[in-house]
């Protein structure tokens, strides 16, 4: 009897290490592939910064390869789709994604058409808010208000969506904290703009009265 239940776990025993083995290979394998992913999409994000948006898309089209790569290397352990590096991966290519989709002033992706789990999607989404406070900036800095109250009320709506996800943290990834730094951007950005719009009212109305006095 004891050497029959010693043969047996030893023959139980071989199979896990069988199935460990296989999640450590697939492990291994998607970890730099996310990192590589990462890193392109933050290429992607300066790009887009810079109004280089040929190069953000060509960026963003290498980060998709590498995460659909990582995908497959993963896709026979279930318990690996949730790791949090694949899922970071994730989220950057959302934000990356939905960030040059509003610059282009072209429809935001689904999560299915990025082919990213929900949870990475909406704090990809979350970040895309600081994202187009750093793009109001700039465009203050230059003088260029044109897109500033167009991309304050995409801001708006976007927190408006997260607000409404109240689901547990487990679900969302810890999308309410997401959400608690989107609404302090958000009311930031607010607060800059009217500032720099009361501003540029009060110059027109100082120029107009300096034009009358000539």
């Amino acid at each position: 009897m004891t050497q029959d239940f010693a043969e047996r776990l030893d023959r139980i025993a071989a199979g896990i290490r069988i199935a460990f083995s296989e999640k450590d290979a697939a492990r291994e394998k998607s970890l730099p592939l996310s990192r590589e992913a990462i890193r392109f999409c933050s290429l992607s994000i300066r790009a887009i910064h810079r109004q280089q948006l040929t190069e953000a898309e060509e960026a963003l089209n290498k980060a998709d390869g590498l995460l659909q790569e990582a995908a497959a290397s993963i896709k026979a352990c279930d318990e690996l789709s949730n790791i949090s590096f694949f899922r970071d991966a994730q989220k950057e290519y959302a934000e990356g994604r939905i960030t040059l989709a509003v610059i282009n002033g072209q429809p935001i992706p689904a999560p299915e058409d990025l082919s990213v789990d929900s949870a990475a999607y909406l704090n990809g989404m979350s970040e895309v808010v600081g994202e187009l406070r750093r793009y109001i900036l700039d465009g203050l800095r230059q003088g260029d208000m044109s897109r500033s109250e167009e991309l304050l009320g995409i801001m708006d709506s976007i927190y408006e969506i997260l607000v409404t996800m109240d689901f547990p943290d487990a679900i969302t990834g810890n999308l309410r904290r997401s959400t608690d730094v989107a609404r302090g951007i958000l009311e930031k950005t607010r607060s800059d703009l009217t500032l720099s719009l009361q501003q540029k009212r009060l110059e027109g109305q100082l120029g107009a009265l300096n034009d009358r006095l000539k």
